[in-house]
């Protein structure tokens, strides 16, 4: 089964937000749009660049609407060690979820079992709890949150906007196209 326009399958975790321990599950995104972005593990060395790029851009998913979720197969205790440790992820203002059962990795196929650790997996979710946008990079190929931003703008977009795609490159503001026979052979 194709995992985009899916709906998310239940789960409830622990996170680490805010300086507290929260507790997360598929009821938290019910109504907004979300973001669950998937990493191998805390205290290592591409996911604190992408972390911190993503804590970069984060006032802009929030004025979008959208709330971020990273998940990695450790625990929230290790979320918080990492957070108290690392100048880095101290600027996290998301919540920080722990999967350390593996249950939230399984749900959106993207756990090494082998290795107990995630890949690199970008899901948007929308406020009906279907996932729009599913991208899964190997260990280490790091990710870009001002794509990812793009992406979800086209994706809010076109759900606004029945009867238009975004093409390639598109960018707030910037036209769109309503797919017709005119457009066969014309792009």
């Amino acid at each position: 089964m194709a995992i985009i326009n899916s709906k998310i399958k239940p789960f409830a975790a622990e996170a680490y937000h805010n300086g507290k321990f929260v507790k997360v599950s598929e009821a938290d995104l019910a109504g907004k749009w979300s973001i669950f972005f998937f990493y191998p593990a805390d205290f290592t060395f591409v996911c604190p660049t992408e972390l911190g790029d993503m804590a970069d851009l984060y006032p802009e998913f929030q004025k979008m609407g959208v709330e971020v979720y990273s998940v990695s197969t450790d625990t929230h205790f290790t979320h918080k060690a990492w957070h108290d440790a690392s100048d880095t992820i101290r600027k996290i203002a998301y919540p920080m979820i722990g999967d350390p059962t593996h249950a939230i990795s399984k749900n959106f196929d993207v756990l090494i079992a082998d290795e107990g650790v995630a890949l690199r997996g970008t899901f948007v979710i929308n406020p009906a709890g279907e996932i729009k946008v599913a991208e899964i990079h190997d260990l280490g190929i790091g990710r870009d949150a001002s794509e990812l931003l793009r992406k979800v703008k086209a994706a809010q977009y076109v759900a606004t906007h029945p009867g238009e795609v975004c093409p390639a490159k598109w960018t707030e503001g910037a036209a769109t196209l309503a797919p017709s026979l005119d457009l066969i052979g014309k792009i």
